[in-house]
């Protein structure tokens, strides 16, 4: 991370929590990262809604390939579609037809939020999780199944039923920590908090702390996957004050894969042929 130019860039849907990401670049720079730039390009939103048909639309490959084109003439070394619902809403398959398309308009290694929170519980070796969502039920059951179909098994899951990303960047320290532990389960091994319009950065260190375990947020996981996709075969060095996620050395990405039609992927390290943004 001490080269210069951007390390990674993040296509963002709308405005909700996008100061996320200026505030990890202070973080990662205060714990001797070098000059980390991070820039956010903010994609097309037509209808503010956690709702299947307008997160389909606003993850849609006109929308994403424009922004990913933008990315691309800041020079970043990595791209990442910063939204769960978003991405998983499209199932396996076509998330990871998303982020294809999202690498060959950038023209650099690319991931999704989505894809990172299921590298981010492989690097913690984590295989049971409770899902704190922000979403409407029938929203966040698609991401207990996008988690379900990498191996990790999802004890609890919980809705919190807000509609728009709006609203959800208004929640504040004491209701994001308030809410994360409220939904924790004695069988999980980690909290997974999958919304990028909900603020989280500034308060990771303290939502593990409530916790008393790991807790995986949707802009932490996505720098992450950024960040490590940026670094290529050097891995990721630990960074203090990011969690745990960021506390530990993170694998280098793994091997050019087939196009599609592959089984649930397993935990651990990725087999001969698996996507280039598994682990």
């Amino acid at each position: 991370m001490q080269r210069n130019g951007p390390a990674a860039g993040f296509l963002y849907p709308g405005y909700s929590a996008e100061d996320d990401y200026p505030a990890i670049e202070r973080v990662l720079r205060e714990s001797g990262a070098g000059d980390v730039r991070l820039p956010v390009v903010h994609t097309l939103m037509r209808e503010d809604a956690h709702r299947v048909d307008a997160l389909l639309d606003i993850g849609g490959d006109d929308v994403l390939g424009e922004g990913a084109r933008e990315l691309r003439a800041l020079g970043v070394r990595a791209a990442v579609w910063a939204c769960t619902s978003g991405s998983f809403v499209f199932g396996w398959d076509g998330a990871a037809a998303q982020v294809r398309a999202v690498g060959e308009a950038a023209g650099v290694p690319a991931s999704s939020t989505s894809f990172a929170f299921v590298h981010a519980a492989r690097a913690l070796g984590l295989r049971r999780v409770a899902v704190a969502a922000t979403y409407p039920a029938d929203v966040a059951e698609r991401f207990g199944a996008f988690l379900g179909h990498a191996g990790i098994e999802v004890v609890a899951l919980s809705c919190r039923g807000i509609v728009t990303a709006a609203e959800v960047g208004t929640l504040r320290r004491d209701e994001v920590l308030e809410f994360a532990a409220a939904n924790d389960h004695p069988d999980a091994e980690a909290v997974l908090v999958p919304d990028t319009a909900l603020h989280t950065v500034c308060w990771l260190d303290e939502l593990e702390e409530r916790v008393g375990k790991p807790v995986l947020t949707a802009n932490q996981v996505s720098v992450w996957e950024g960040l490590r996709l940026a670094a290529g075969p050097a891995g990721l060095a630990p960074r203090a004050g990011l969690g745990r996620l960021f506390a530990v050395p993170a694998p280098a990405p793994g091997p050019v894969p087939p196009a599609r039609g592959r089984p649930p992927a397993p935990l651990g390290p990725a087999p001969s042929g698996s996507h280039p943004w598994q682990l």
